[in-house]
């Protein structure tokens, strides 16, 4: 996974200056955190613009760790409303340390990796999808408006991990209709949660709200990608 400022990848859009969530903070995970879940939510976004009425949210929990390889149980629920529908197609997400295999089931069967994500998110280290193809845009599958899919997926690495940190979230949107002359979108994660083995109470994200354009918004995407490796891990939201 890499790691540089998300901040400074943002631009100020001196024409259309809005309050906006930040995005979810990294992730990090140990074999301790064995049953813990968490849970993202997502905007959906076109060319640089929110796309009012796109939503989703994604679950996972941990359920084992081996010195080599992470497993989660996953859930997708498309929120989308206000008068569109869509279809999400697929979710992704970097990891810290790189990915060296995954494998996935249920509604999001095929994995893929180190593909480019659509709408100016470039390169993400791994994605699952509800269709076969060679890329990430997931042209086929998932999950329609109202509806959730679950499965599990496996992440694999090629040396014994202490500790795993997920970051830079996104969904895709497909089969979009109500939103105009759009038809797909991607969606980045703006918040996150969790809820602990224990049943302990929801934590939200402790993000703060960050003034920047939406036109831009996916240079802030890109900005998030390549050339982190070198930098010491330091995720703002790590699940005990």
């Amino acid at each position: 996974m890499k790691r540089i400022n998300r901040l400074g990848y943002i631009a100020i859009a001196a024409s259309a200056l809005i309050a906006s969530p930040a995005l979810a903070d990294p992730i990090t995970l140990t074999a301790g955190d064995v049953g813990t879940s968490f849970t993202l939510d997502y905007n959906g976004f076109s060319d640089g613009k929110i796309v009012d009425g796109l939503g989703g949210s994604t679950t996972f929990t941990l359920k084992n760790v081996t010195d080599t390889g992470y497993s989660f149980d996953y859930s997708v629920a498309n929120t989308t409303g206000n008068g569109v529908t869509s279809r999400i197609s697929s979710f992704a997400f970097d990891t810290d340390p790189d990915i060296r295999s995954a494998r996935s089931t249920g509604t999001y069967n095929f994995a893929v990796l180190d593909s480019k994500y659509p709408n100016g998110i470039g390169n993400i280290d791994v994605c699952f999808k509800g269709g076969r193809s060679n890329s990430c845009a997931g042209n086929s599958g998932g999950v329609e408006t109202g509806l959730s899919g679950s499965g599990s997926l496996m992440l694999g690495f090629a040396e014994p991990v202490n500790a795993l940190t997920l970051d830079n979230f996104f969904v895709r949107y497909q089969s979009i209709t109500g939103a105009g002359n759009i038809t797909s979108a991607s969606g980045a994660a703006t918040s996150s949660s969790s809820t602990s083995s224990g049943g302990g109470t929801q934590v939200p994200e402790p993000g703060t709200l960050v003034l920047f354009g939406f036109g831009l918004v996916g240079l802030a995407f890109a900005g998030r990608r390549r050339g982190r490796r070198n930098a010491a891990p330091s995720p703002r939201l790590a699940l005990a």
